[in-house]
């Protein structure tokens, strides 16, 4: 069997692994998803017609401001989620079962390949459950193309697997779970900091160079003109361009922490 057929094989039975666990232990993805939902329902019915009031020169309603506030919950949501494999990562490695893996006959990379593709698979799916509850409230996206859509999907799968390998290397370097949590933390506060829930121009001039400079609003920003038509301007590049780093950046990272010899 060739090596990239072992490689293949490893990291399949990785991710069952990785999938197993998630069902037998779902209060953690379950309290991480709720987040965003309670957020999204919480912007809507309670402040949603205060923030669509200060939107569009005034002339906004509530579903103009659900429109908004979606790609940023979606963003949000994925951040979340990718709290949970810097957690998953960090059980692994404080109980052992890492160590126990680097003396297997297994494909070395197999074990981080499969928390990534795992993490990346239950972002999608918490991602999917956000945006029904969305459509349930009234977010629509009717001018969208199938290409437009795509692109959208593609650009969401692209920040889960950026932001899951940054996840990843936070679990590794972490000394314990909770230490794990509170590093990872940051993935979902950074989507609080952005554009998600009001427009650059309407925050403050201090604070808008953090909201600006940082990779959930450029993402948020090409999520919105994917779906909902707004201009896109030079945020598509600047999001990809995000991801990518952040990408190489975790996995160089995460590879690094792992291939390190035990002491």
């Amino acid at each position: 069997m060739s090596s990239l057929s072992l490689a293949v094989r490893d990291s399949s039975t990785m991710l069952r692994r990785n999938l197993l666990h998630v069902r037998r232990y779902p209060s953690l993805t379950l309290n991480l998803l709720l987040t965003p939902v309670m957020l999204l329902l919480l912007f809507v019915y309670i402040f949603g017609d205060t923030m669509s009031a200060g939107m569009g020169g005034g002339g906004a309603d509530r579903s103009d401001y659900v429109a908004y506030l979606v790609p940023g919950i979606l963003m949000l949501t994925i951040g979340g989620t990718t709290i949970g494999s810097a957690v998953s990562v960090s059980m692994d490695m404080t109980e052992g079962i890492i160590a126990r893996f680097r003396t297997m006959a297994i494909h070395r990379g197999s074990v981080l390949v499969g928390h990534v593709i795992g993490s990346v698979l239950q972002c999608v799916m918490s991602v999917v459950l956000v945006a029904a509850v969305a459509v349930a409230i009234g977010f629509r996206s009717t001018d969208a193309t199938v290409l437009e859509w795509v692109l959208a999907v593609g650009l969401l799968a692209l920040v889960s697997l950026a932001l899951t390998w940054i996840a990843v290397g936070m679990g590794l370097s972490s000394p314990n779970v909770e230490a794990a949590g509170n590093n990872a933390m940051p993935l979902m506060i950074l989507p609080l900091l952005s554009s998600a829930f009001v427009p650059l121009d309407a925050m403050p001039g201090w604070f808008r160079p953090v909201a600006q400079y940082q990779p959930f609003t450029p993402a948020i920003e090409t999520l919105r003109g994917l779906l909902l038509g707004t201009e896109v301007g030079n945020n598509g590049w600047i999001a990809v361009t995000w991801c990518f780093g952040l990408a190489l950046l975790g996995y160089f990272w995460s590879t690094s922490l792992f291939n390190r010899d035990p002491k």
